[in-house]
């Protein structure tokens, strides 16, 4: 028996029979053998013949060099330093002032009021203190909690905020994220409803300025504490036939813990409801268990006298928020600010940090270079 062959194409990396033929009395049928086989050419499994695909885009790959890297070390050292001394100067300069009013100790004026509950009598207590120093600029007096976990992930989810933006639909139907705190016992609608809107922060600080002619209220804005996003963007009131917020509200309960319903946070129009700065201002939740919250402004009246002079104050708390059950803290601060914000000595000490670290390794690296980098310069290389 004789066989032929024909030569062998290959397509894309496979070799593929062309054809081939017998001769004999079975010619006939390897013919159409041969046939088949051409007919079922495998696929080809390379990739396409693009740059892409082939890795043969442009690319940049840095060569580190003595000449490069030392430079770069410095210039990072003599930028950083300044920088972190620059900060780190402005932040000390911010006055602060804080008072931990939490009552733990026996002899605190508010040790009275540790065990109140969100449902009993408001408490009240007063501290008295000094400011050893004026504070010059506009004032900002904050609440701060311990030990209180607004990141938690149910806490944070527990929230509407189509209901906050004022959807009418989402007011009668709130979110389930909400629950437990979505409808009341009765079965009506809570609004807001969730857990951040349920714990949210209520007591009053009042201040006031002990001088020869007694106690001086100290005037604090409660206006402009909060985001400007927030407060025109992202939480609005309901909408209505009647702008009266007690209409618009009928239906709906209030929080479980709250003493009073949303629309009556407030009688001034553009601070009541879900616009209330206060509320707005607790719905965006803290990252650390440990944060502070804007609660109000004291501005500067005379560009000649000190926004609060040294001399003696005293803090008039009504105490309503309770904290002792999950060995919380809080308190009252007193701060100033600069062109960086509030007092924060970290950003200074970190840019102090890393600027010395790259001088010294940069120092070190130049020894190193200068004393070994040349050695192997002159030697012979065999073939």
């Amino acid at each position: 028996m004789a066989m032929n062959y024909n030569a062998k194409e290959e397509v894309d990396g496979h070799q593929v029979v062309a054809g081939s033929s017998h001769s004999g009395p079975g010619g006939g049928g390897g013919a159409a053998g041969g046939s088949g086989v051409a007919g079922g050419a495998i696929k080809s499994r390379k990739p396409d013949n693009t740059a892409f695909k082939q890795q043969r885009l442009p690319a940049w790959q840095p060569i580190l060099t003595a000449g490069t890297v030392l430079p770069a070390f410095f210039v990072i050292g003599l930028i950083f330093i300044p920088i972190g001394i620059g900060i780190f100067v402005t932040s000390n300069n911010i006055r602060e002032y804080e008072i931990d009013y939490t009552g733990t100790e026996p002899g605190s004026p508010c040790n009275k009021c540790l065990n109140v509950s969100w449902n009993s009598t408001p408490c009240h207590c007063i501290i008295n203190f000094t400011l050893d120093q004026p504070f010059e600029s506009n004032v900002f007096m904050y609440y701060g909690l311990s030990n209180f976990y607004q990141n938690h992930r149910r806490y944070v989810k527990s929230r509407d905020d189509s209901q906050l933006n004022g959807n009418n639909n989402s007011l009668f139907n709130p979110s389930k994220e909400c629950e437990p705190y979505r409808t009341s016992e009765d079965n009506k609608p809570i609004a807001p409803c969730g857990a951040i809107a349920n714990s949210m922060f209520n007591d009053t600080l009042t201040l006031y300025h002990i001088d020869q002619n007694g106690s001086v209220l100290i005037p604090l804005n409660k206006k402009g504490i909060a985001w400007w996003t927030d407060k025109y963007v992202k939480f609005r009131n309901p909408v209505g036939d009647d702008n009266n917020l007690t209409v618009l509200f009928r239906g709906t309960a209030k929080p479980v813990n709250w003493p009073k319903p949303v629309y009556m946070l407030d009688s001034d129009p553009d601070n009541n409801g879900f616009i209330n700065e206060d509320f707005i201002v607790w719905m965006r939740t803290a990252a650390l268990p440990t944060f502070r919250k804007l609660y109000r402004l004291i501005e500067r009246k005379d560009s000649l006298l000190p926004t609060l002079p040294a001399g003696k104050y005293s803090l008039d708390i009504t105490y309503n928020y309770p904290v002792h059950s999950f060995d919380g803290r809080k308190r009252m601060i007193l701060s100033t600010i600069s062109w960086m914000g509030g007092k924060n000595p970290f950003l200074g000490i970190a840019y102090i940090t890393v600027g010395s670290i790259c001088f010294f390794l940069g120092v070190v690296l130049l020894i190193i270079h200068h004393k070994y980098g040349n050695r192997n310069n002159s030697a012979d290389i065999p073939n």
